[in-house]
């Protein structure tokens, strides 16, 4: 069995984001059952010198479909400063960039590799071809925000799990 580029990164994208949408959606449950402002947890941090929450949730959102968009156009950028966010302003991110995964095609995925792909860093570019900068970058940056943000939610008592961050397995049928 061959893996394409697509089947390496949007249907792995989507599990995370499914499985962040499911985790915010407890703890705004949360913050609903302790009678707490959820947009309390938009700028908790794990610690002083680590971004906040609403950092975390951006860069998701950033690393998934900005990603694909950023293969597709040669270029990557950090991200823009996010702003002001709301709790459900920071939900409504995860469904865009899970809206915008699932408007991708295998084909335009697939049609980036060999691609060459710029990350414009300050003053600095460092190059990358599409897949190298999904694979060695962009996912591993993913991951560590979809783990932090988890993190922050645990560290503030929303109870999830392991089973949460996993989000829905795509097991044999």
């Amino acid at each position: 069995m061959s893996l394409s580029l697509y089947d390496l990164s949007v249907p792995n994208y989507l599990q995370a984001l499914g499985a962040v949408s499911g985790y915010l959606a407890k703890g705004a449950a949360f913050c609903v059952e302790q009678g707490t402002d959820p947009n309390e947890i938009v700028g908790a941090r794990m610690i002083d010198d680590m971004l906040p929450f609403s950092f975390q949730i951006a860069s998701i959102a950033h690393h998934s479909l900005g990603a694909i968009e950023g293969i597709q156009k040669g270029a990557f950028y950090p991200p823009k400063d996010p702003g002001t966010y709301s709790y459900a302003d920071l939900q409504k991110l995860v469904e865009d960039a899970k809206a915008g995964l699932e408007k991708v095609s295998p084909d335009a995925v697939n049609g980036c590799e060999g691609k060459d792909l710029v990350f414009h860093l300050g003053k600095h570019q460092l190059p990358f071809t599409a897949e190298n900068f999904l694979l060695s970058f962009s996912f591993p940056n993913f991951y560590f925000h979809v783990t932090t943000a988890y993190d922050i939610l645990r560290m503030r008592g929303v109870k999830i799990g392991k089973a949460d961050y996993l989000g829905r397995m795509r097991m044999k049928m």
